[in-house]
């Protein structure tokens, strides 16, 4: 290669690199790679450990971490609700943040309980709401909105359905999927808490918010 190639070479490079530190300036975040759109979050109603109803307007506009238990579990609940706690702790000021822990076993995981389960890990009163209600709302949100289960599974019976799920959904301040984690690997978990302030600092100014119908579901 001839030195006035070279010199060329070196000048685009020079170039380039100075055009990206420019728009870095100008534009923050405009070389990130951002999280993609997986689906979005439809209309739900349900009670928390306190009594209190919670739908898709008591968390608008705010990232939170979706994840489904149910009290009694001896398998991998326990560690997929010590993991989230370490997420609850490190999050638990951020007052655009939130947990929601559905339970998959409605029938025995009542609001006294569901208080009962907060009250043993030591977080009531906080931004992480544990979830009961209708089994078939439930797993509709689980499998439709969430993605942490299989859509087809909503054919079976409802009586004789079980969803037993280690994974989390994080949604961000519109009401969309944006990434989904094995909960009980710790390299997802940091992942997880690496990419809940980047959701954190996205702005919500136009574009789609929550669902407003039983099958619109499709990012846009």
């Amino acid at each position: 290669m001839s030195k006035k190639a070279i010199y060329y070479l070196l000048f685009f490079v020079v170039l380039f690199f100075g055009f990206v530190y420019a728009m870095n300036r100008a534009l923050p975040g405009f070389t990130e790679v951002k999280l993609p759109v997986l689906s979005r979050v439809q209309p739900f109603h349900f009670l928390d450990q306190e009594g209190r109803e919670v739908t898709e307007r008591t968390i608008e506009g705010k990232v939170y971490v979706a994840e489904y238990f149910f009290t009694t579990c001896k398998g991998i609940c326990p560690k997929m609700n010590t993991n989230m706690k370490k997420v609850y702790e490190k999050y638990r000021n951020e007052k655009g943040f939130a947990i929601l822990s559905h339970s998959v076993d409605p029938e025995t995981d009542s609001v006294g309980r569901m208080k009962t389960y907060a009250d043993s890990l030591g977080v009531n009163g906080g931004n992480w709401y544990f979830l009961t209600g209708r089994k078939d709302s439930l797993y509709h949100v689980a499998r439709v909105s969430y993605l942490l289960d299989d859509p087809k599974n909503n054919n079976e019976k409802i009586e004789d359905q079980f969803i037993h799920t280690q994974f989390f959904a994080l949604v961000d301040k519109k009401g969309q999927v944006r990434k989904i984690y094995d909960g009980l690997k710790q390299e997802e978990l940091e992942d997880l808490m690496k990419d809940i302030p980047e959701l954190l600092k996205e702005k919500t100014s136009g574009g789609a918010r929550f669902a407003n119908g039983l099958f619109n579901n499709n990012p846009q």
